[in-house]
């Protein structure tokens, strides 16, 4: 039995039969510390069996659910199996796993910190090349989160990001499913855990075709801002002085 930390690397993957062998084979090179999981989010390509071969386990949905149903299911695994850690990297090659232990370096100098983003736009030598259309919503959202919160939030559509058992326990239980990444980042702040964003490298996805095409640019804009309001108003407990603790370090048996 190690006597260490647990780590999980999720690879939410759809279709991404052009990719996820390349993703695997670079967190086994670059984060050989994580166990990796493919989450198979109903493809009709070869993404199962390739994953597969290349010695990721792969957890398949019968049909699509979409990115926060993927991640969702990663979370249900890293806390039914135990793990202290979890890293999201997307199937598409668009998350650098060279990264991965800037952004765990966080949470090993910070207990503290619950979850940690990798920003694009957090240094001039890191610039994401995205359409202008896809920026000014990143941007957009990014000013209406950091208002929320009470602190500066860069890229809150990042999903290169790692957790710990509190950020895993919390989104087991609870994630969004559409277009999730914003609103995962009030749910964290409304439940008093913290977040750190990290610059890092990210790149244009490497092989299929991304759920935001520009057409839906608008839509997806109006989709998050909805999502982020009626999140808003849900009712969640949140813990005054005192109270239990809405989530734990660990979980039960």
């Amino acid at each position: 039995m190690s006597s260490g930390p647990s780590h999980l690397a999720v690879v939410p993957a759809y279709n991404e039969a052009a990719t996820v062998s390349s993703v695997v084979r670079a967190i086994r090179r670059y984060a050989p510390a994580f166990d990796v999981l493919v989450v198979d989010d109903g493809s009709t390509d070869d993404t199962e069996r390739i994953a597969q071969d290349t010695g990721a386990r792969v957890l398949r949905h019968p049909f699509n659910l979409g990115i926060g149903g993927a991640v969702q299911s990663g979370f249900f695994y890293a806390l039914d199996h135990g793990y202290d850690y979890m890293v999201q990297v997307d199937g598409d090659g668009q998350h650098d796993p060279q990264e991965i232990g800037r952004l765990l370096a966080v949470m090993d100098a910070d207990y503290s910190v619950d979850m940690v983003c990798g920003s694009r736009f957090l240094s001039d030598d890191r610039r994401y090349p995205a359409p202008i259309s896809r920026r000014t919503g990143i941007h957009i959202f990014a000013f209406l989160v950091s208002r929320l919160v009470g602190q500066r939030v860069s890229d809150p559509t990042s999903g290169f990001r790692p957790y710990n058992r509190r950020a895993i326990a919390l989104f087991a239980r609870d994630y969004p499913h559409d277009y999730p990444e914003v609103e995962a980042v009030l749910m964290l702040h409304l439940h008093r855990l913290r977040m750190r964003e990290v610059p890092v490298r990210m790149f244009q996805r490497g092989g299929g075709s991304s759920s935001i095409s520009s057409g839906k640019s608008l839509y997806y804009m109006v989709k998050v801002l909805l999502a982020v309001f009626v999140g808003l108003a849900r009712r969640r407990p949140v813990p005054g002085p005192g109270d239990e603790a809405p989530v734990a370090a660990t979980h039960s048996i």
